[in-house]
């Protein structure tokens, strides 16, 4: 269950950080180039969440968005300095109940 963890953190901060590069570049007017690196770290992220032991691709992605919340959390509060509430809080800690109840299940 540790590595199913350790890819969905990495594929979520690829995702999120791909994300945020072309949210900058079209909203920010940075330059295009950050907009492709964000493309191609998007990219990445699709490899890595190929990279799960588990064969059911809808399983993944369900489990994955769990951990998607909490990084989207912890990035809004640590990159953009938007403080969760405690309901945010709350409400991401019960996703990360939801996907390890569905990592347990899976083979």
């Amino acid at each position: 269950m540790l590595k199913a963890y350790i890819l969905f953190i990495l594929a979520g901060l690829a995702e999120i950080g791909g994300g945020y590069l072309v949210w900058i570049w079209m909203r920010n007017g940075k330059s295009v180039w950050i907009g492709i690196l964000g493309g191609f770290i998007l990219f990445l992220y699709g490899v890595i969440a190929t990279r799960q032991a588990f064969t059911s691709f809808g399983k993944v992605y369900a489990a994955y968005g769990g951990v998607f919340i909490v990084l989207s959390l912890l990035w809004g509060w640590g990159i953009t300095k938007e403080t969760p509430s405690i309901t945010d809080w709350i409400g991401g800690a019960i996703c990360l109940a939801g996907v390890t109840v569905m990592l347990m299940g899976s083979k």
